[in-house]
Parts: structure tokens; C-alpha cells; sequence
């Protein structure tokens, strides 16, 4: 593993934003591994000023999400759909057609893990996957104890998980349970993974995962039987190492 130490959240960003520009405009078809939450907004932010200054395009460009909350339809606000649109989509030349997420409304939702998996290898896999780390170490929504083999595939979400994200809602109670996920296998499938994390609440997840050993009770640790993993961490995150 590559790690990149930033001053802040500001800088980790920028760092990662600008390895990102790069590889796009290397490879203008470039599938990117996309994910949510408070961490890659600053580089997505990144992206659309660098839209917007530079011109960058991403008309070739596909994009695949990590996961989406079961129970929760596209248009909802908490929605991953919904997230990804307003912090990113409709801020560039992106086609919306080439633009997948896992739908958490569907009616069979075996079926529709099926479908995204296949679509994942019909798009050829993705290039370059960008993840977070959860505090219990959980990379995509893929929980401790998951199997390093898992698919794309419903998962059940830790308390500690919905409590983190519960300042996305106005209560813990609107917190769905389950989600839809890419499995550690199908992450570990990506050509090169950008693990980014900011702030001390990540520094035990992340001292553990670049410490000790590899354990399916600690899911980030999967990360080390990738040979193209770059972490970009603020100091904070990684004030252990």
C-alpha cells in the first residue's frame, strides 16, 4: 500500500482530486468505482471546478456506485441516487446512461444484486475504485464477518453503522437497516483502489488496517491482497502511524 499523508481534509482533497483529473484525462473512458458519504464530497468538488475551469471531460466516462440503502426509492434525498446527482452528475457532461447505482427499491432484490454484479463485468470491471473506511472497518457497506469471496449482496447494517450515518437523517429510526452492496470480491476485482480518510474518528480503523493482520472481522484488511491500493489520509487519520 501507497499512503499519502495530508495536512487536512482540505488538502487530502485536493491531492486525491488531482490524482483522479489525471487518470481521467490518461484514459477518457475510464470506469470509476464511485462512493458516498462526507469524505469524497471535497473531491468531488474538486472534480466539478476542475469541470468547469479546465474543461475535463467526462463524456466516456462510466461510473459505478459502491452500494444503496434497501427500502429508500432513487428520488428520496437520503438515497444514494439522490447523492450522487446533486454532489456530482449533474455538475459535469456525464451521461446519465452510463451512471449505475444499485437500485434499493427493486421488488426482488436477490435478482438485483445478480443483475449488478453481471453489469459490473459487462462494463469490463472498474478501473480505479475510490473508497472510505468505516470505523468498525467496513469498506462499501460490507460489515465485519463478511466473506472475502462475498459478491454483489444484501447486507444487514450494524447499529454502530446507522448510528454513524444517522446525522444524514433526522433520526436513527429513518436509518434503513439493510443495503445493497458490492462485495469485498467484487471490490478487490478493481484495478486500483483510492482509500481516502479524514479525521481522528478514523485513525483506530485505519492504524488497524495498516498494523495488523488481515481478518474478515476487520473488512478493510482485505485491502492488502490488492497489489494497487494508494491511501490519502489526512493527519488526523493518521495520527497512530
Amino acid at each position: 500500500m501507497k499512503i499519502i499523508r495530508t495536512e487536512n481534509y482540505e488538502e487530502m482533497s485536493l491531492k486525491a482530486g488531482l490524482l483522479l483529473t489525471e487518470k481521467i484525462r490518461s484514459n477518457p473512458s475510464i470506469t470509476l468505482g464511485m462512493a458516498t458519504g462526507s469524505t469524497p464530497k471535497g473531491i468531488y468538488q474538486y472534480l466539478i471546478k476542475d469541470h468547469q475551469d479546465n474543461r475535463t471531460t467526462y463524456k466516456q466516462v462510466k461510473s459505478i456506485n459502491l452500494d444503496e440503502y434497501i427500502g429508500i426509492a432513487p428520488s428520496n434525498p437520503n438515497s444514494y441516487h439522490y447523492f450522487m446527482q446533486k454532489n456530482l452528475f449533474e455538475h459535469l457532461d456525464i451521461h446519465e446512461a452510463n451512471t449505475y447505482l444499485p437500485n434499493g427499491a427493486a421488488s426482488n432484490l436477490e435478482a438485483e444484486c445478480e443483475r449488478y454484479e453481471k453489469l459490473i463485468e459487462d462494463i469490463g470491471g472498474v478501473d480505479l475504485q475510490i473508497l472510505g473506511i468505516g470505523q468498525n472497518g467496513h469498506i462499501g457497506f460490507n460489515e465485519p464477518g463478511t466473506s472475502f469471496d462475498s459478491r454483489t449482496h444484501i447486507i444487514n447494517l450494524e447499529e454502530d453503522t446507522r448510528k454513524a450515518n444517522s446525522r444524514f437523517f433526522n433520526s436513527i429510526d429513518e436509518v434503513p437497516k439493510q443495503a445493497i452492496t458490492m462485495g469485498i470480491a467484487t471490490i478487490l476485482k478493481s484495478k486500483e483502489i483510492f482509500l481516502l480518510a479524514s479525521g481522528e474518528a478514523k485513525a483506530d480503523a485505519l492504524a488497524r488496517l495498516i498494523k495488523d493482520g488481515i481478518s474478515e472481522d476487520f473488512p478493510a484488511s482485505a485491502l492488502k491482497l490488492h497489489q494497487n491500493v494508494t491511501i490519502v489520509a489526512d493527519a488526523d487519520a493518521l495520527k497512530y502511524i
